[in-house]
């Protein structure tokens, strides 16, 4: 049974999320602030964080980042607001995916389960033959779920491996930030740029010597964004 921290101050929001989680099976932990969360996190095996922004003591922003320095666990931020500037910045800190309250309880489950799906896939040894692509002193070894540049170990989130890998095994195609987006995340690219703009420069962040001048992931202007040819 998988384990979902749930973390937000309105006690009837997070019995409302529990209710129709636990009905899907997965095994419930709830925190009212963040300082609460990290605390969890430490005693319990959790495999996905569902994080309200605004709380007491620690908030949702402040949690993440300290999450995100020592683990991948997919986290989905909530938020009252609805400004465009605030998703980009849960998606800055760390986050893999954003919903806005008031949330539709069916469209949360959804998103549950594909960022559970995604975070399983990534965690997973060896399904087939050995699977390693390489670009130049860049690799990805799909058993292990490794990336390496130059020999080092990079690590990403599931989302940003999700997007390279599917660059990589496509050397030279351009992919549109739409088709990027269908891709990973399995439904229709509405409003998707910001999202994919987001997870493409965390990934250039990490694989790139100078970001600015991307060795790797390049972009295509007006078109989209791809790996070159080595």
């Amino acid at each position: 049974m998988q384990t979902i921290l749930v973390c937000d101050d309105d006690k009837e929001i997070v019995e409302a999320i529990e209710i129709y989680l636990q009905q899907e099976g997965y095994h419930i932990l709830k925190a009212y602030d963040g300082e609460e969360a990290l605390e969890i996190l430490k005693e319990n095996e959790v495999h996905l964080l569902i994080m309200d922004v605004m709380m007491p003591r620690l908030d949702g922003i402040r949690a993440t980042l300290k999450i995100r320095e020592e683990s991948s666990i997919p986290i989905i931020i909530l938020s009252a607001k609805t400004e465009d500037a605030d998703k980009i910045l849960g998606l800055n800190i760390g986050a893999d995916d954003y919903v806005e309250k008031p949330f539709n309880p069916l469209e949360l489950v959804a998103r549950v389960k594909s960022q559970l799906r995604r975070y399983t896939q990534l965690g997973n040894a060896a399904e087939n033959s050995a699977s390693v692509y390489t670009v130049g002193g860049l690799s990805i070894n799909d058993d292990l779920k490794e990336v390496t540049v130059d020999g080092e170990v990079v690590k990403l989130t599931p989302i940003e491996y999700n997007i390279l890998l599917l660059l990589v095994k496509n050397q030279g195609k351009v992919f549109s930030i739409n088709q990027i987006y269908e891709s990973i995340w399995n439904e229709d690219a509405i409003g998707a740029d910001n999202t994919v703009a987001v997870h493409i420069r965390h990934i250039r962040e990490k694989i790139e010597i100078n970001p600015k001048e991307p060795r790797y992931l390049k972009v295509v202007w007006g078109v989209g964004y791809k790996i070159d040819k080595n």
